[in-house]
């Protein structure tokens, strides 16, 4: 007689129910932070929400000279927000600007929900697409130093650890000065942070190896830049047809992934795309990918993408250019792809056309806002339909080659 084996039930993991954020952001009156619209620039938190797995249940903004300096916003606004919580049925508050420790502190206790910050956000949707090494190492140590600041006081009802003032019945070994939980929790943090300095430091030894034998080879690196979302690895797959992940969402890319573009090794070049940028960008993630940022440096040329569908077009353009300029790339030889020119006809006649020369003589380059800058090179393409790609290719080659006739490109 055969005995049947009782295996245990699978059991699997319940789905986490979508938590609901309610959006907020002040429309400042002065300053130099109008780069972007606030109702753009809320439309963009909202895909931050989502893509994080969240959903978002409502939005508000507030027009005030200057963010208060407490609570970000008014009292008033604070009490708005908060008669609509039953209504709407939110569990957090996302502010649409990088909070500071006291800010969010002071926020959370009038809410009494969650409350985070664009940075925050952004750090999670990283955090989620982290898959290499490296970008683990550099999403933790962007976290952790975001962290620090804000280890406030949440220990503050609690005892001393050990020792400290009345601590007289304390065991033997443990009076003496004592150490807040607040201390320990900072000096682990510490800690850590330096532990993965030095294993990011260690990442970035290998890296500059894969440089080093890069530039042995004698092949030319060119960079994909741009704002998150705008294509880049779309165009890179088109131009090299190789495997690459494309995803419809912010930041689906965070490993710089190099291929070779061009026939044999006196013809060819190496097309590097890198993490996207983006308005407000934490300081502490520009700074923990400064090695993958790196990469920008050894490039002979940049292809800075743009999104052709994009409302908010010349407020892109102009935050990674800036971007470009703060990582001392401003000067770096550029050339600007203007991407998903099929989002501009609807028709399926227009869409099939491949004749870029007769499609762009039906678009307005100012209708799209982009103003053309006559000391810039622009070429328009379509990554997904494949338009001017082939022209793309043989300009990125003709740049160091000089395998085509340049007029051909304009």
């Amino acid at each position: 007689m055969t005995l049947k084996r009782k295996t245990k039930p699978r059991k699997f993991a319940e789905p986490q129910p979508q938590e609901n954020a309610y959006l907020v952001a002040v429309e400042s009156r002065s300053g130099p932070d109008v780069l972007m619209p606030v109702e753009y620039s809320l439309r963009e938190l909202a895909r931050l929400v989502r893509t994080a797995g969240g959903t978002v249940s409502g939005r508000t903004t507030q027009r005030r000279l200057h963010p208060h300096p407490a609570l970000y916003i008014g009292r008033g606004k604070i009490e708005e927000i908060k008669a609509l919580r039953e209504e709407l049925k939110y569990s957090m508050i996302v502010f649409d600007d990088q909070l500071s420790p006291s800010q969010q502190l002071n926020l959370e206790e009038a809410f009494g929900v969650k409350v985070l910050d664009r940075s925050a956000l952004i750090l999670d949707i990283f955090a989620q697409r982290a898959r290499t090494r490296e970008a683990t190492l550099q999403v933790e140590l962007a976290q952790h130093e975001y962290l620090k600041p804000r280890l406030r006081g949440q220990w503050q009802h609690l005892s001393r650890t050990v020792g400290g003032p009345g601590a007289g019945n304390g065991a033997i070994g443990t009076r003496g000065p004592g150490e807040t939980q607040l201390e320990t929790d900072r000096r682990l943090i510490d800690r850590r942070i330096s532990k993965l300095k030095r294993d990011i430091k260690g990442v970035r030894n290998h890296r500059e190896r894969q440089r080093d034998r890069r530039l042995r080879e004698g092949l030319p690196i060119v960079a994909l830049v741009g704002y998150t979302n705008t294509g880049k690895s779309s165009l890179l797959k088109a131009l090299v047809g190789s495997d690459v992940f494309v995803a419809d969402a912010p930041f689906a890319t965070l490993d710089p992934l190099t291929r070779r573009l061009g026939g044999n090794r006196d013809n060819a070049v190496l097309l590097t795309d890198t993490v996207g940028f983006m308005q407000k960008l934490p300081t502490e993630l520009v700074s923990a990918f400064q090695t993958t940022l790196e990469e920008l440096s050894n490039a002979s040329l940049l292809v800075h993408v743009l999104d052709a569908d994009s409302p908010v077009l010349e407020s892109q353009e102009i935050v990674v250019r800036e971007t470009l300029n703060n990582l001392g790339l401003g000067d770096m030889p550029l050339l600007t792809v203007v991407n998903k020119m099929d989002m501009l006809f609807s028709d399926n006649t227009t869409r099939k056309n491949t004749d870029m020369d007769q499609l762009m003589s039906r678009v307005d380059i100012e209708e799209i806002g982009l103003r053309i800058d006559p000391l810039d090179e622009y070429l328009f393409v379509s990554a997904t339909e494949r338009w001017g790609i082939a022209k793309l290719r043989a300009r990125i080659l003709y740049e160091f080659f000089g395998s085509n006739e340049p007029s051909q490109f304009y």
